[in-house]
């Protein structure tokens, strides 16, 4: 079982994200968390790595940047960034808890799999150790993240799960809606979403040289309006909670061919 904090305010948090060390969303987390507990460390991608998933860099070595004794980069991914803060910065004192994020963007539905900011998350979690994955919704089409709501709601998802636990394979996903959408929001936990890939939008283009490139778009509409999973409760205005977890056996088809091939 992995055992979160039984008391945040003696814990030691290890902070990364895929926005990158310099993002305002990781600003804003370090922000909220050190008002909980002043062993807060960030270890963090030096440039943007936004959809990265779970990736890892092998074929080159990893450097990492020191801003100061609690502030590091990495030039990697999000999940370089959690093992070389696990096993190297905080090597000589572990960390109790890793918390990936603010991401500027949600992570519902089938973003999870591509996510970098989940899967530094993931890679906590493969260590060990307790790891929430915090995402703020926002308006991408020119809009701003407001972190009015994950500053009030964080500290309450925080506490909330002081003392407890949950399994050694899960992570949490939480996400942040970008308006109350007129109401007090509630915060939710909810299965995660779906949708199609058919409709991905591919921008077709000619550079400067007159070669042909793609653009990959947003991900298609997501379909919001059950708001028993992620991304209908978040689109109503509310904070969700969604476990996931690393083990990827579907066991109903694991039963089927034990059948077929017994």
């Amino acid at each position: 079982m992995l055992e979160f904090p039984k008391k945040l305010s003696d814990a030691r948090i290890l902070i990364s994200n895929d926005d990158s060390i310099h993002a305002e969303g990781i600003k804003v987390l370090e922000e909220i968390v050190s008002s909980i507990t002043p062993h807060v460390w960030v270890v963090a991608p030096e440039t943007q790595q936004s959809a990265a998933g779970h990736s890892l860099t092998i074929h080159m070595p990893l450097r990492m940047k020191e801003y100061d004794k609690r502030h590091y980069s990495v030039y990697g991914t999000p999940t370089d960034s959690v093992l070389v803060g696990v096993q190297k910065v905080m090597h000589d004192f572990r960390p109790h808890l890793v918390l990936s994020g603010i991401n500027h963007g949600q992570n519902t539905a089938d973003d999870v799999t591509y996510s970098g900011t989940i899967a530094a998350a993931i890679e906590a979690t493969l260590m060990g150790i307790p790891a929430i994955a915090c995402s703020q919704d926002y308006d991408e089409a020119g809009g701003k993240p407001d972190w009015t709501i994950a500053r009030e709601y964080l500290p309450r998802v925080l506490h909330a799960f002081q003392g407890r636990s949950w399994e050694h394979n899960v992570l949490m996903s939480v996400n942040f809606p970008h308006g109350s959408a007129g109401i007090k929001p509630q915060i939710r936990v909810v299965r995660q979403g779906h949708y199609s890939m058919e409709k991905q939008e591919m921008v077709n283009s000619v550079d400067p040289r007159g070669r042909p490139y793609f653009w990959i778009g947003p991900p298609p509409a997501r379909d919001e309006h059950d708001q028993n999973l992620d991304m209908g409760a978040l689109a109503a205005g509310h904070v969700t909670i969604t476990p996931l977890s690393l083990n990827l056996t579907h066991h109903p088809t694991l039963k089927q061919l034990e059948e077929v091939f017994k």
